[in-house]
């Protein structure tokens, strides 16, 4: 049974701007998600390709990824929407730089960057200890 901690439906509303990368980060994949960033979704055909990969980004998200307390989907889109103002950082229970996110704009963007490569895997260790 999966462990139901990516979506599809959140998958495909970032696959709107995935051209930036930003399904890639989501369900995971950080390289490629950059790459996809620098290439503009690699000049468009590997964002149209995503179009029909999505599932298959879904299911090895889900068998990655550790279910718990923290709900990976709701701390995406708080970075995606207030990550510069440290909210998702705050909904792990990490104040302080949930903070210090808030007063520099999410770390001067470095720290905010840093948490589109880590999130998941901030989450399933925390999910881990509870």
């Amino acid at each position: 049974m999966p462990n139901d901690t990516h979506s599809k439906s959140i998958g495909y509303i970032l696959w709107i701007f995935g051209f930036t990368g930003s399904h890639r980060f989501y369900f995971g994949k950080p390289i490629s998600g950059t790459i996809y960033f620098f290439t503009f979704g690699l000049f468009l055909i590997g964002w149209i390709v995503d179009l029909f990969l999505i599932p298959s980004l879904e299911r090895q998200a889900e068998l990655r990824f550790r279910p718990g307390a923290l709900d990976y989907n709701l701390a995406w889109i708080l970075l995606t929407f207030l990550g510069v103002f440290g909210v998702h950082r705050m909904y792990m229970g990490k104040w302080l730089t949930g903070i210090l996110y808030l007063l520099t704009g999410g770390f001067f963007l470095i720290g905010y960057i840093y948490d589109y490569w880590t999130l998941n895997d901030q989450i399933t260790v925390l999910n881990a200890k509870a």
